[in-house]
């Protein structure tokens, strides 16, 4: 739980030094919320695969972070009460970093390896609702 814990304020710490840039006057302020490209996966593991589909999504997860300047954040998460379920939560600089990431060999790899072991896959489009809070949650922690 520490772990999942620590990514989740390494993720949100990223988003934040990001929007830290973002935090104008209202004129220049709406130019920043459409830069970011916030969504999250919803997907569905087939039985038989949930071990090694958690492997995969971690590994991409991890090197999309580790190597990749426009992956602010890749974080995978299993729902408790329905571990085939997974949530993903993506937060990519811009579109652009978003387009070069599904390019890149280690995303293709793990698209390509996992493609027989989901059986639904959703992707859902959002937009932070206030973006310029985000610095505000490392007050708190």
């Amino acid at each position: 739980m520490q772990v999942v814990y620590m990514r989740i304020v390494q993720c949100l710490l990223l988003a934040s030094l990001f929007l830290v840039g973002c935090t104008k006057p209202n004129a220049e302020m709406s130019k920043c919320e459409n830069v970011m490209l916030v969504r999250i996966a919803e997907i569905e593991v087939n039985d038989g695969y949930l071990e090694e589909y958690l492997a995969a999504a971690h590994n991409v997860g991890t090197k999309s972070v580790e190597v990749e300047p426009g992956v602010i954040c890749i974080f995978p998460m299993q729902v408790k009460d329905a571990p085939n379920t997974i949530r993903i939560v993506e937060i990519y600089r811009d579109e652009e970093a978003y387009q070069a990431h599904l390019q890149t060999p280690h995303f293709l790899e793990y698209k390509q390896g996992t493609l027989h072991m989901v059986k639904s896959l959703q992707l859902v489009a959002t937009e932070p609702l206030a973006p310029e809070a985000m610095p505000l949650i490392f007050k708190k922690y």
